[in-house]
């Protein structure tokens, strides 16, 4: 390969990078504006993702999780368990440890509300591009899972 080719195959896969992360941003605005809503700091948006996407942690575990320190992860807990997001509760196999979980109102929120909120903006793109748009998109796109090696699902 010359110089000149890698070059270009390099400034094709910055350009695709960035069409990637943009539509990505643009699918996920949203779901994100719906974040928004919450009022989350970063840190506690950071504990809300671990402990959903956990049966139930221990403060130590979360602290871990997160990266951060356990008297902030547990000011966050607090704050967090007072807006009613999240709830500890005693482990029935170890009465002296704590787990922290979503509350059921949260948990529901992202199994029946957050898909939608992400998939829309892709279903109402989709509905108004013309059928030949709708399958080169399909089609570029399991090109290019092929050529990652990524395997569909």
């Amino acid at each position: 390969m010359t110089r000149r080719s890698e070059i270009d195959l390099r400034r094709l896969a910055e350009s695709i990078e960035r069409d990637i992360r943009e539509i990505r941003e643009a699918l996920r605005r949203p779901l994100e504006a719906e974040y928004a809503q919450g009022q989350l700091t970063g840190p506690q948006r950071s504990v809300m993702q671990a402990v959903f996407r956990s049966a139930g942690l221990s403060l130590k575990e979360l602290a871990a999780g997160v990266g951060l320190n356990h008297s902030t992860v547990s000011s966050i807990v607090d704050r967090l368990e007072e807006r009613g997001m999240i709830q500890r509760s005693t482990d029935p196999e170890d009465r002296r440890v704590t787990r922290i979980s979503v509350t059921t109102e949260v948990r529901d929120f992202m199994r029946e509300r957050a898909p939608a909120l992400v998939s829309n903006p892709l279903a109402q793109a989709l509905a108004r591009a013309p059928e030949a748009d709708r399958l080169a998109i399909q089609r570029g796109l399991h090109a290019l899972r092929r050529v990652l090696e990524i395997e569909s699902t």
